[in-house]
């Protein structure tokens, strides 16, 4: 009976185990995939021809050839061929390809995108939540066509930036 571990499946060792190195190495392979992970590229169905060691990929939906049945899985290349890592919910790796970070979560990749409750730039908020959308402006007493014109402008520069609402 193998036992491994309950997040990352790494095999454990037992007590008067024969060639412990094999399961020990096992385990320090898939570490190596999953320690700040790196990938060349997401969704990848087809495992390249000449990977280089340490080299790994995102699995797609619909693997193929030596990745067959490896949906959304982590392939590295080790000296010993292909590893496998199932990603588990918050798993975070950045991609070579196009230097975008992937998240897994609820069961799909999700490249690209950020999450967070503000950003800040040296110390200093610089956004935050979305707020209250800003009405257009109307015609007053005093008309200014190019003033409205260009107010129109930074407000729409505002909402197609998620700044404020529609």
């Amino acid at each position: 009976m193998v036992s491994v571990t309950p997040r990352l499946s790494l095999p454990l060792l037992h007590a008067g185990q024969a060639q412990k190195e094999t399961d020990h190495n096992e385990a320090l392979a898939l570490i190596d995939l999953a320690l700040h992970a790196s990938v060349e590229a997401v969704g990848v169905n087809e495992p390249p021809e000449e990977p280089t060691e340490g080299q790994c990929w995102i699995v797609g939906s619909a693997p193929i050839g030596a990745w067959e049945g490896y949906y959304n899985a982590l392939a590295g290349w080790t000296a010993g061929g292909w590893r496998f890592l199932v990603p588990r919910f918050g798993m975070t790796v950045t991609c070579r390809e196009d230097g975008l970070v992937a998240r897994f979560e609820d069961g799909n990749w999700i490249v690209g995108e950020l999450h967070a409750g503000a950003v800040f730039v040296g110390g200093t908020r610089v956004v935050a939540a979305q707020q209250p959308a800003i009405s257009d402006p109307t015609v007053g007493t005093n008309v200014d066509s190019s003033a409205r014109a260009t107010l129109s402008l930074v407000l729409e520069a505002l909402r197609a930036h998620g700044l404020i609402a529609r």
